[in-house]
């Protein structure tokens, strides 16, 4: 979902996958720039994040991406092998337009770096976030946000919102949504789970992105987010749990649906 665009999110994933090269066989697909949409011989998805705006229009790919996330869903209502799905951030915010569950909007002020973000009531008690801390952090890159939450279009779905972005009474905004549970098999979130914070240290220290991230979001952001991805307790955390406990699910789903 990059469009092309060089980038840090795909080769985390990457990474990630690798973990579990023996018992899963991978492949990736440039969605935006050369407009491969998977079928559905697939057992499990991951979307990715990528810039730009979600409900952009004039692509080859918007309406075949869309239209997946409708067969993914509809494949789960009629069978019993069930698909599952990850959303990503830009991604996840075509997902749920997709879904009716909230509205896309452009954030007032780009979000860059690393924030804590607080559990809903069902996040307490989702599986994928057992192992992290209320509030936990998150790597977040984004300048468009999902907010004004459909409850009823959630409830019909069965679906349950997960994190909600940090407090700020300072600031008149609408909170982010930053984490849905949409089906048992489908989930997303609006931050980066695949952040690697070892290699997003050493990508951000590097001094000409280093002076770039200072001069367009702030010295004091900068090492705030430096400080975070240093920080075991913090990014690691996320990072060690969430993408790996959704393939693990997903793995242990697929093989007792097998036997």
């Amino acid at each position: 979902m990059y469009n092309g665009e060089s980038n840090r999110g795909i080769p985390m994933l990457q990474n990630i996958m690798h973990r579990y090269a023996d018992v899963l066989e991978f492949d990736r697909f440039d969605v935006r720039a050369k407009c491969e949409i998977p079928d559905l011989s697939y057992e499990i998805y991951v979307f990715s994040g990528g810039p730009g705006d979600p409900l952009e229009t004039g692509g080859q790919w918007q309406e075949p991406f869309f239209n997946l996330i409708g067969q993914l869903w509809q494949w789960n209502l009629r069978n019993e092998t069930k698909k599952h799905v990850f959303f990503i951030c830009h991604s996840f915010q075509m997902a749920c337009h997709h879904f009716q569950v909230g509205d896309v909007t452009q954030r007032y002020k780009m979000s860059f770096g690393t924030y804590p973000v607080h559990k809903t009531h069902g996040g307490k008690d989702e599986p994928l976030f057992e192992q992290l801390t209320d509030p936990f952090y998150i790597a977040d890159f984004r300048r468009y946000q999902v907010v004004n939450p459909n409850h009823d279009r959630l409830a019909a779905m069965g679906a349950r919102i997960l994190c909600m972005e940090k407090l700020r009474p300072h600031i008149h905004h609408e909170r982010a949504v930053m984490g849905i549970r949409f089906s048992p098999e489908m989930v997303g979130t609006q931050f980066h789970p695949e952040a690697d914070p070892e290699g997003l240290l050493e990508y951000f220290m590097e001094e000409e992105r280093r002076q770039s991230i200072v001069e367009e979001h702030g010295e004091s952001r900068y090492h705030r987010m430096i400080r975070d991805l240093a920080n075991p307790m913090k990014i690691r955390r996320t990072f060690d749990a969430v993408i790996p406990g959704f393939l693990e699910n997903a793995i242990e789903q697929l093989s007792l649906e097998l036997v």
